[in-house]
């Protein structure tokens, strides 16, 4: 497996999607791409969940399962 960036929290957060800027997520330690998500416009999923955000403690509460996220690049792992 090729080596993956190493992102901290405060990286993270600075991928949220807005002003033109990558949208990304943390699930389970990995750092997904969600940018060309039609359910993710602006960093915003339904209104609720914002990118720059771990999903893992929220996943189970979604009327989907992880294999949606898991659809998604994975750009990065978390420190």
């Amino acid at each position: 497996m090729e080596s993956l960036r190493l992102f901290t929290w405060n990286e993270l957060r600075q991928y949220d999607g807005l002003g033109g800027r990558p949208a990304y997520i943390s699930y389970k330690g990995l750092v997904y791409d969600v940018t060309g998500s039609e359910m993710w416009p602006a960093g915003r999923h339904q209104n609720r969940h914002s990118a720059g955000d771990d999903l893992t403690a929220l996943l189970p509460q979604s009327p989907h399962g992880e294999d949606v996220i898991l659809r998604f690049p994975v750009v990065g792992r978390m420190e």
